[in-house]
């Protein structure tokens, strides 16, 4: 059968653009790979305006979640709610460099499970960090867990990650359902990959700490925060919970704690704004055009097909293929994207809630085998070089392949 000529191009653009997002060569932002080819796709007439102008306005909600998500998380860094936390860590470790381990790792998942992947990847990184050389500690063992619990706690609820959002769309389960189908999962992925890590550092940490001088209280606009934070973690409990959008919710609560905290300050909310990641939005947006146009070319709609059938016979092993592929194809072409064609899948074919669940899994936790499976780990590696801390994709390779598969197995095998 001959593949036509124009769904060459778009898979070439796509596959070229995909690559200018997890490699930026010339140091291109990301959104302008993702845009540029948008834009290239629908100016040559591709793919139609008003099809490209409905792909965008698919992502409403999810922008409106990452603004929210991303204004708490930077309100958060700047009134060193994150710093404190990490501080807390240390001056409770009393000395040990296991019970830092696990404090670093319970913090971690907790960020991760209410503030989502991003916050707990970029916002918490630097705090351990400092923390770690304050107390003359090797940070690269604190550092990875961050990394790692940020993508494997990332399903314990709706909002513990954006591509949650992407992959289910206006088709989100319930609360109540959510926490059915992916409480064990998330118990599994976030106990094997701690069990995993602190076998592979046993060495690392077993070194004893500095201790560190009295910790300082948090500051008054720090505990603002912290309660902005919580007050928002209930809303959107409830929200979920009554099957409401959790994009505006969020989007609603980031604009109220911000507002609250800097009328109580009588300080301008615009360095809040200045420093949140804008660029995190034409990316999506970009993406969400760049999956439709595949889309357009038929292979997804194939994909969907494919599956559904295979779902019909063989609903279990439908479960292990869906969660195995959107997990290796996350690290081929960052779970972003793959993301929306899992969402895309789910939306053209009549799937078992199993066989969903499963590609949720695969596209949240199976970016945990290289630092180009999720924008989160990315985030993560950025942050450490800022700090000056070098680590290359064959050594987080090395660790991902003892950590994600376990963690893959056991999530997958409790749906």
């Amino acid at each position: 059968m001959q593949i036509p000529t124009t769904s060459l191009i778009i898979w070439t653009v796509t596959a070229v653009a995909t690559c200018g997002v997890i490699f930026r060569p010339w140091r291109i932002p990301e959104y302008a790979w993702a845009l540029g080819a948008a834009a290239l796709l629908t100016v040559t007439g591709l793919l139609p305006l008003s099809t490209a102008m409905a792909a965008v306005a698919e992502g409403g909600d999810v922008y409106l979640f990452l603004i929210g998500m991303m204004v708490l998380a930077e309100l958060a860094r700047q009134e060193g709610l994150f710093d404190w936390l990490a501080a807390y860590a240390v001056q409770h470790a009393k000395g040990s460099g296991k019970r830092l381990f696990d404090l670093v790792f319970l913090v971690g998942t907790l960020v991760t499970i209410f503030l989502s992947n991003d916050a707990t990847a970029v916002v918490l990184t630097p705090a351990v960090y400092a923390a770690c050389k304050a107390a003359r500690a090797n940070p690269l063992p604190y550092l990875f867990v961050c990394a790692f619990v940020a993508n494997a706690a990332s399903f314990v609820l709706p909002i513990s990650n954006p591509a949650n959002l992407v992959v289910f769309g206006d088709h989100m389960p319930s609360l109540p359902e959510w926490l059915r189908q992916f409480t064990l999962p998330s118990l599994a992925a976030i106990g094997m990959t701690y069990l995993v890590l602190r076998l592979a550092h046993r060495r690392q940490i077993a070194q004893p700490l500095v201790a560190l001088a009295e910790q300082q209280p948090l500051s008054e606009g720090g505990r603002l925060c912290a309660i902005g934070v919580g007050v928002t973690g209930s809303v959107l409990l409830v929200t979920s919970a009554m099957n409401g959008p959790l994009g505006l919710t969020t989007f609603c609560a980031g604009a109220v704690t911000l507002a609250a905290i800097r009328l109580r300050q009588r300080r301008s909310p615009v360095p809040i704004l200045r420093h949140v990641s804008w660029g995190v939005l034409p990316l999506v947006a970009g993406l969400f055009v760049l999956v439709e146009a595949v889309a357009h070319t038929g292979v997804i709609r194939i994909a969907a097909d494919a599956l559904e059938v295979f779902a019909r016979t063989s609903p279990g092993e439908a479960s292990w293929l869906a969660g195995g592929a959107a997990a290796v194809l996350s690290n081929l072409a960052n779970n972003l994207p793959i993301g929306l064609v899992a969402g895309s899948v789910g939306q053209m074919a009549d799937l078992p809630t199993q066989t969903r669940a499963a590609l949720l899994i695969g596209v949240d936790l199976g970016p945990n085998l290289s630092v180009t499976g999720s924008l989160a780990t990315m985030l993560w590696l950025v942050a450490l070089r800022r700090e000056g801390e070098h680590v290359s994709a064959l050594a987080f390779l090395r660790l991902g392949i003892l950590v994600m598969p376990p963690a893959l197995l056991a999530a997958l095998w409790l749906l």
